[in-house]
């Protein structure tokens, strides 16, 4: 399962770290954490096991590259395994982060050599993730007309390539964060695409 049984708690230290720095209650903290260690009763996720995980949720398309870019950027400290708190860290910003933190952690995503910059290859090798990821679904759930469907000419490098134009403010062929962040909150489908996230980004 990729995980060994032991089970641990959660220190105070952690709870405190967590009740500081996350959006979560005490109570659905534990919460979260007694899921977690019922998956995991060592403390830790590892790769295979979060893949399979993952999986579950897209049946009809492959996890594994796309489960691979999500997993470097939950760990933070690349010990090859999550633990609760970095877990939870992650979460946060998923799902309760507003849209600058929730780009921040997707600029870190497509980041992969964590340069600083996302080069075109990069970008391609994580579009070409969310495309196996989503199947032949690509993008249906976005608002917009302009994404639902599959287009034959929606290729990842096709998309790549329009996100460079957006994006690529001063045309140097590098994505900093900076113009990720502003250029995903300027287009509403690229945000939705780029953080997985269907709800509008404030402005």
């Amino acid at each position: 399962m990729g995980c060994v049984s032991s089970k641990k708690k959660l220190s105070k230290a952690d709870l405190d770290f967590l009740q500081d720095n996350t959006e979560f209650t005490k109570d659905q903290i534990m919460e979260w954490y007694e899921g977690f260690i019922l998956d995991c009763p060592n403390g830790e996720l590892t790769k295979k096991k979060f893949i399979q995980v993952y999986r579950q949720f897209f049946p009809n398309g492959q996890a594994e590259a796309f489960c691979t870019h999500i997993f470097r950027t939950f760990d933070a400290d690349n010990s090859g395994k999550i633990d609760f708190k970095e877990f939870l860290m992650a979460i946060n910003i998923t799902a309760k982060g507003n849209p600058e933190k929730k780009l921040k952690w997707a600029f870190k995503m497509y980041d992969i050599d964590s340069n600083g910059s996302i080069d075109r290859q990069e970008m391609l090798r994580i579009i070409e993730s969310i495309y196996d990821l989503l199947g032949a679904g690509i993008a249906k759930n976005a608002s917009n007309g302009a994404l639902a469907g599959r287009d034959p000419n929606d290729t990842p490098e096709n998309r790549t390539t329009q996100i460079f134009a957006i994006m690529d403010e001063d045309k140097n062929g590098v994505i900093t964060e900076e113009e990720f962040i502003r250029g995903c909150l300027a287009d509403r489908v690229l945000y939705q695409m780029l953080t997985a996230d269907t709800s509008e980004p404030d402005r």
